[in-house]
């Protein structure tokens, strides 16, 4: 006998006999127990059998009275089931007329508040008239007899019946265990092998519920036989269908070996298009310059494709491969042009000026003309916006015969998008190096990385990293690309680098880079550029390239300093496109155009002037310095203000300055504080007199050390009661030893000097070798003056004070 426990060992354990045990015996000492009335379990969607152990859970407040009731009592219930299990609280009207007494075997409290009881079936009863509803149902009741059959041998068969469609069921039904089997063999008693059986079916309620009202145990049977045969009908049907759905698998793995058998007819016949499209790709591959490990890989992947059926998932990506590593330009290279002059011809007419780019070309192609073959340069040109660094390098590709690919690196920030992805991931891509290559169809064009100050880097990796290995001549023979999986080599790629702040590039790929500077433009470049390269393209553009367009340099010099304020020449450009409009309308309405342009002409198509030198050439008060400052995007012009008020000698700096500024600042006054009997300042007056230092466009952040005597310069002025004088710009760094020091960005902040009408500069000695390098043409009207001591810089910058008494004038006094 098996039993179930149903609580921990250390409580009172009760147990469920799966057979009734004496159950003749328990009956009777049921009966005893019984009362007139008998309190009612209503059930919903199930019917309890006589004999047979049900778990239920109890949610209903009536019901669980009920079941309170009859455990305190004699633990004897009268489980009916309910017509219309949807009914949430039912009536009288509700409930069948024939349930089951059951004892509450168990009665188990479950933590969410719920009650769970299980309950064993005993005697079939009627209800004869429902007492009471509140606070649950109580009912009067008669007791229900089997009536047995007449015929025993008869009833046998029946018996015998069930137990054999109850066994097909079973081993039709894969859930369930084949274990039921044994146990419908060891149940001995008919009436509770009918109730077992009856329980167990997935038969409606109301035929269930039939099956308990019927009294004869004959009747019952042959009801319990219908059921089945209907079951088991239900049974075999959903075993054909599980057997016809296995065909149809089996018909799929059928078909797969006469599709192969159909291929092999095929190549026989000639093949289908997707073998025409592998014998296509065999055939290119044949004519390819493969290196060893590529032809390798290719032959492997393209036996691989032979044998996969092409709607597998992995045929189109290795389809794909298959095809990259097919338009990839294996060893296939242009030729280069070794004609010097006519490189250089094409140089000047695409470019104005960029004479130290120009040479370092040149050389280039003249060592390759010795040599043969040497590994290409990598270039990076470093300047302002505007000047033409992208430009240069398509004329670069032009001078020398080779394809021109650009690369744009501004905001990339997945290392992928340099190496490429793993070909197994979904919507992998090659690199975007190999890809240009690709779309060059050669292995040695010219590469333009654009922007390559402007790479970034988070999660996702760090492109500069993977610009590494491109860019070291002593590695890129053998770059690695994640999608092609081969290496390929890069070394005979021109890569040209572009860049507007070198100080952002990463200082190991920086390491990689031969740096060539480009400065920003003067006004007679711009000038010569407008007119040979940018009036003849805006004229094209606008439809006004047969027109005869007469734009004095007068007109073009009005514009750039009127217009601009830019070391490049693209708002020139822009400004230029806006004549051109105008023109262009002239043309139409009027259908004419005036024989030359004037400035006037300029002004009424572009609007009144926007920039103004006059704030650069007024008779600025003391306390004020005019310095020079370096940016990416050129030179400017940059005012030092000092004020001095009455207070306890505080110091206050403002301007959006950054640290390195604020401590020129400092030096400057501790090195005025030192030597302020070299000035005739009275040194009480660093304590009566607080400071206020001031660097005006406090939006735009500054800093750096170039400031350093434009402050000093300021500072003496304001103590001093000096002017300085008027037309003058100075840049440098200053020290406490009195020394000035050279500063970068000459060029730059000289142009950004003529651009302001400045007339003086005043700069380091050791920066004189910068100066040199400018054409003496853009110098012309400005005086530059060299020195080495801060000092000679005053004595050169502050006018000289008149005395109100003598009308003599008093010079700042030299050290000795």
């Amino acid at each position: 006998m098996k039993r179930f426990y149903v609580d921990n060992p250390e409580e009172e354990m009760e147990y469920m006999p799966l057979f009734p045990l004496n159950e003749d015996n328990d009956t009777e000492q049921d009966v005893k127990e019984l009362g007139e009335e008998i309190p009612l379990l209503p059930l919903r969607n199930t019917v309890l059998f006589p004999g047979v152990v049900l778990p239920i859970t109890v949610g209903r407040d009536k019901s669980i009275k009920a079941v309170n009731e009859a455990y305190r009592h004699n633990r004897l219930i009268g489980a009916i089931a309910q017509v219309d299990p949807a009914i949430e609280d039912p009536e009288p009207k509700d409930l069948a007329k024939v349930g089951t007494i059951a004892r509450i075997v168990k009665l188990i409290r479950m933590p969410d508040g719920g009650t769970t009881i299980i309950i064993q079936g005993r005697l079939r009863f009627q209800v004869s008239e429902i007492s009471s509803e509140d606070p649950f149902f109580k009912a009067h009741y008669t007791l229900l007899s089997d009536i047995p059959p007449d015929n025993e041998q008869e009833f046998e068969a029946y018996i015998s019946t069930i137990k054999d469609l109850a066994t097909q069921i079973i081993q039709l039904s894969p859930n369930i265990p084949s274990e039921a089997t044994i146990i419908l063999r060891n149940i001995e008693q008919p009436s509770f092998l009918i109730h077992f059986v009856a329980s167990n079916l997935n038969s409606e309620l109301k035929d269930k519920q039939q099956l308990l009202e019927t009294d004869a145990l004959k009747a019952r049977a042959e009801i319990l036989i219908k059921l089945l045969q209907t079951e088991l009908q239900l049974a075999e049907l959903k075993n054909k269908i599980t057997s016809r759905t296995k065909a149809d698998i089996d018909r799929q793995q059928r078909e797969y070996f006469l599709q192969q058998q159909l291929k092999s007819i095929k190549e026989e016949l000639g093949g289908d298009a997707n073998e025409k499209e592998l014998k296509e790709m065999q055939k290119k591959a044949s004519e390819k310059k493969w290196t060893d490990a590529a032809r390798e890989l290719f032959q492997k992947e393209i036996e691989k494709l032979e044998r996969m059926h092409p709607s597998t998932p992995d045929y189109s990506v290795i389809y794909n491969h298959l095809d990259f590593m097919l338009d990839l330009p294996w060893q296939e290279y242009t030729e280069d042009h070794y004609d010097l002059k006519k490189a250089r011809k094409i140089l000047d007419e695409d470019h104005y000026d960029m004479d130290k780019i120009k040479e370092r070309i040149l050389e280039y192609l003249a060592v390759l003309k010795l040599k043969g073959d040497m590994k290409s340069p990598i270039l990076c040109f470093v300047g302002p916006p505007g000047i033409g660094k992208t430009s240069l390098g398509k004329s670069i590709a032009r001078a020398i015969g080779r394809k021109y690919v650009r690369l744009s690196l501004g905001g990339l920030h997945d290392e992928s998008e340099i190496r490429g992805h793993r070909k197994t991931y979904i919507g992998a891509m090659p690199g975007r190096i190999l890809q240009s290559i690709r779309k060059a169809k050669s292995s040695n064009p010219v590469m333009i990385l654009d922007e390559i100050d402007k790479v970034g880097s988070d999660f996702r990796g760090d492109p500069s990293s993977a610009l590494l290995e491109v860019l070291d001549p002593e590695q890129n023979h053998s770059f690695y690309d994640n999608y092609l999986e081969l290496e390929y080599d890069l070394s005979r790629v021109m890569f040209i680098a572009t860049a507007n702040d070198i100080s952002t590039i990463h200082p190991a790929l920086r390491d990689r880079l031969e740096i060539i500077e480009l400065s920003g433009y003067s006004l007679e470049e711009k000038v010569e550029i407008a007119r040979r390269h940018l009036i003849p393209k805006q004229q094209e553009a606008h439809g006004l390239k047969d027109e005869k367009i007469q734009i004095p340099n007068k007109v073009i010099t009005h514009i750039i300093q009127h217009y601009t304020r830019e070391s490049g020449v693209r708002e020139l450009d822009r400004q230029l496109a806006a004549v051109m409009r105008y023109l262009a309308k002239e043309r139409v309405l009027h259908e004419k155009l005036p024989n030359s342009l004037t400035i006037d002409d300029a002004e009424r198509i572009l609007g009144k002037p926007r920039y103004h030198n006059e704030m650069y050439h007024a008779d600025n008060p003391p306390g004020v310095a005019v310095g020079l400052a370096w940016t990416p995007v050129g030179g400017e012009i940059l005012f030092i203000e000092v004020s001095l008020s009455e207070g306890k000698g505080e110091q206050k700096i403002t301007g959006n300055l950054g640290n390195i500024m604020k401590e020129s600042a400092m030096t400057a006054l501790s090195y005025l504080q030192s030597h302020a009997h070299m000035y005739a300042i009275d040194p009480n007056l660093f304590s009566q007199k607080n400071i206020h230092i001031h660097v005006p466009e406090g939006a735009v952040p500054k800093d750096g050390p170039s400031a350093g005597i434009a402050m000093l310069t300021a500072l003496t002025s304001a103590f001093t009661n000096r002017k300085v004088k008027p037309y003058l710009a100075m840049t440098g760094e200053i020290t406490l030893r009195g020394e000035l020091l050279p500063v970068g960005g000459i060029k730059e902040k000289i142009l950004a000097a003529k651009r302001a009408g400045i007339k003086q500069v005043i700069l380091c000695d050791l920066n004189k070798k910068d100066v040199e390098e400018i054409d003496s043409r853009y110098l012309k009207g400005l005086k530059i003056h060299y020195v080495k001591r801060m000092e000679d810089a005053l004595i050169l910058a502050l006018e000289k004070k008149k005395t109100t008494s003598s009308q003599q004038t008093q010079t700042l006094p030299l050290p000795t």
